[in-house]
């Protein structure tokens, strides 16, 4: 009934995707394992803090010391956690099976509690669905429930701190969550307020563009090229290493802020540019679905309100702009004034963007 997570590792456990999946034995019994820097868990600490200066703590407990912080953990977990049936919380078992094991003695980075979870319990008798919610300082949860009367796992990609949506218990049908809306709001939150990037890149083509209809050209031209390497590459058509992709992508808008301040009107090409540089952040996008991790049973949904999302977020980014600055664009001084520093800014801070990914 074990189930193994595969996670990326850092220098510190700080995870932006937590797994967790819930299995259920068909006997009444269940089993939810989850990812946690049990160690940091145990001392009280950030999990961004650095895992070496944890475990050497860890390490300098006494026996008795070692088990008193376990239960610190486990009384942290039973309030961050919470697993219910029908609205009342299960009362479940904490254990760290990493502890004493290779996965956690000999680990890459490093632990002395390991970096997993487990609850166990019983289902309550007459139980008919369930839902789990972990506290924000989780990050983005990406649940999986197997029970032996579906046909395969539920998947939830939940925001930190949201609820699921209620598991139907012993059902061939179950509740399903409403993908198309949760991927388009991730999609959106990608743009604002997490894409720092893909909105530096609509400002710079904000900035040049006087007139409203060659905005409308090229934000088009971005949309359909972004639209079209993220649906390749989610399809496993197109592959890229991230880090070529992500420093192309810096170097993109590195040059619409460069172009910006080298000319002071719109050229015809530029369409077809931008176009070329929505295939780069198309690829970009479809990292950030990679990682969220697409449900294989509802993978258009999720991909066409993810899209959506970031198509929506671009408009708002344009629409701020138009709301700061857009009345003074025919303005003798507002070149100089704002778009030439503002084009600058982004290009300064593009290329400190292309030198970082590029070294890795």
């Amino acid at each position: 009934m074990g189930v193994w997570l595969t996670l990326g590792w850092a220098r510190a456990h700080d995870f932006q995707i937590t797994s967790v999946a819930a299995v259920f034995d068909g006997r009444g019994g269940y089993q939810l394992d989850m990812a946690a820097d049990v160690d940091a868990l145990a001392l009280g600490l950030d999990p961004a803090t650095d895992s070496a200066v944890v475990a050497a703590r860890m390490e300098a407990l006494t026996p008795a010391q070692l088990d008193e912080a376990a239960d610190r953990a486990r009384a942290t977990l039973r309030q961050w956690v919470r697993l219910e049936f029908d609205g009342t919380p299960a009362e479940a078992a904490i254990e760290f099976p990493h502890r004493g094991t290779p996965a956690a003695t000999t680990a890459e980075i490093p632990t002395v509690l390991g970096t997993l979870v487990r609850f166990r319990g019983r289902t309550p008798e007459g139980a008919r669905e369930l839902t789990f919610r972990a506290d924000p300082a989780f990050k983005v949860v990406d649940l999986k429930i197997f029970h032996p009367e579906a046909a395969g796992p539920e998947e939830y990609t939940l925001r930190p701190g949201e609820q699921s949506p209620p598991f139907a218990l012993g059902q061939q049908e179950q509740v399903r969550q409403g993908v198309f809306g949760q991927y388009l709001l991730l999609g959106f939150e990608h743009i604002l307020p997490k894409g720092l990037d893909h909105i530096l890149f609509v400002l710079g083509l904000f900035l040049l563009s006087v007139e409203l209809k060659p905005l409308l050209w090229q934000v088009t031209a971005f949309t359909v090229a972004h639209s079209v390497t993220l649906a390749l590459s989610m399809l496993d058509v197109v592959s890229l290493p991230s880090r070529p992709v992500e420093t192309l992508i810096a170097v993109s808008i590195a040059y619409v802020g460069i172009e910006n301040v080298l000319t002071s009107r719109l050229h015809a090409w530029r369409t077809a540019l931008v176009f070329v540089f929505g295939l780069l952040h198309g690829l970009g996008f479809a990292g950030v679905l990679h990682e969220l991790g697409a449900p294989t049973d509802r993978f258009f949904p999720a991909l066409i309100g993810f899209n959506l999302g970031v198509e929506l977020g671009q408009v708002t980014v344009l629409a701020l702009a138009f709301l700061a600055v857009g009345r003074f664009r025919r303005e003798r001084w507002y070149r100089k004034a704002v778009v030439v520093p503002a084009s600058l800014g982004i290009a300064a801070v593009a290329l400190y963007w292309a030198w970082e990914r590029a070294l890795g």
